[in-house]
């Protein structure tokens, strides 16, 4: 399958199941889930607490597995694309070693990897500069704000240059007006990167402004209730919140989050 500009398929959903054995009971996280994510595309996944958005983006990080249908990223299993390094990972919490520089955090994964000094060197001076942090490579972790902190976790996702981003609500704990300018900076780097992101958010305002295409989820067992193309330019000003045209994706977006909550 090809996206509408050509464009070939990195994440393929076809029925993926994920049902969790507890002492309670089996508990269905994921049920039927079909989704193609292509090259460049950044895709926002919205729904209630609960309803699987955050497995499902663990699902491709082979952070947890299906227990039904298919999952292929890269064209490989998710597990082959985790060994292959097909992708970064950012989580809801920065997850900064405090006894470790940014600088020192960033390359954690490198030496992990077996990267060499100066290639480390390298890797670091330029996501620090991608993420608007040239200069706080010897900071530590406590020295940073929470919204330069969470950057400098975007900036390790980033270090050794996988194609493919998945970020789980990075910036659901940070106030209004800092989630605004990373949001800019985001999308900035998206531009200037063309990576393939995947973006889970409780936020209807920051899906719109950010996606390409934005997959609404009803509560568990989570399912896709509207997978919505987004008509927007992808140079966005934040001003462009107030537009028509926004507001009619967010009205979409809620009037799907009702649906999904009906959904029987």
């Amino acid at each position: 399958m090809q996206s509408r500009g050509g464009a070939a398929p990195v994440i393929t959903a076809q029925g993926v199941d994920l049902t969790f054995q507890t002492a309670d009971g089996p508990v269905h996280a994921l049920k039927g889930v079909d989704l193609t994510i292509n090259q460049g595309d950044f895709v926002s996944f919205i729904g209630p607490s609960g309803c699987g958005k955050t497995t499902f983006l663990r699902t491709i990080a082979a952070l947890e597995t299906p227990t039904g249908g298919t999952l292929s990223v890269n064209g490989m299993t998710a597990d082959a694309a985790r060994r292959a390094r097909a992708y970064g990972y950012v989580f809801q919490a920065p997850g900064l070693y405090p006894w470790r520089t940014i600088a020192g955090n960033i390359s954690l994964p490198l030496e992990i990897m077996g990267f060499s000094k100066a290639d480390r060197a390298e890797r670091i001076a330029r996501v620090l500069e991608l993420v608007d942090l040239g200069g706080f490579g010897g900071k530590y972790p406590w020295q940073l704000s929470g919204g330069m902190q969470q950057r400098a976790s975007i900036a390790r996702a980033l270090a050794f240059d996988a194609d493919i981003l998945l970020m789980d609500e990075p910036f659901g704990a940070l106030d209004e007006i800092v989630r605004d300018h990373l949001n800019e900076a985001l999308l900035e780097l998206w531009a200037r990167t063309g990576k393939t992101i995947g973006f889970v958010t409780h936020s209807i305002p920051e899906a719109v402004f950010l996606s390409t295409r934005i997959v609404v989820m009803s509560p568990r067992p989570g399912r896709i209730t509207d997978i919505i193309d987004s008509p927007l330019p992808r140079e966005r000003p934040l001003e462009i919140r107030d537009t028509p045209e926004f507001l009619a994706i967010a009205h979409r977006v809620r009037e799907g989050l009702r649906a999904g909550h009906a959904y029987d």
